[in-house]
């Protein structure tokens, strides 16, 4: 019986205090654009430093986000992770590290035509 107790004392130790902290779990996105065919709502965000947005298609076609300058797509590359989206299909962009504006377009239709599928993401 003592080592039963003994045993039991031991485990309760084990898990007290001495374990470390887990890392925090990166930031999800704090900000999502919709794409329909009227064009993307909002046109502009602000998200903080280190924060996603999330693109959501529900358009009847698909669209291809990209960073500004067409055809580029050097400004932000963490929008480029966005990439062709499908009907139906959502996607985030890389984590937003520095601050500064990013302009966005769709690839496949770009400015001037395709306008109303543009917009821009702040970071602060």
């Amino acid at each position: 019986m003592h080592r039963l107790v003994s045993c039991a004392w031991l485990i309760v130790l084990a898990g007290c205090g001495s374990a470390m902290p887990s890392a925090p779990s990166p930031p999800g996105a704090s900000a999502t654009i919709t794409i329909t065919s009227a064009g993307v709502s909002p046109i502009q965000t602000s998200v903080a430093q280190g924060a996603r947005v999330l693109f959501v298609n529900n358009d009847a076609r698909a669209h291809n986000m990209t960073s500004d300058p067409h055809p580029e797509h050097t400004d932000c590359p963490e929008i480029n992770n966005v990439g062709l989206l499908q009907p139906g299909q959502s996607r985030e962009t890389g984590n937003l590290n520095t601050i500064r504006t990013c302009g966005f377009h769709d690839h496949d239709d770009p400015p001037p035509g395709g306008n109303k599928w543009t917009g821009k993401i702040t970071i602060r």
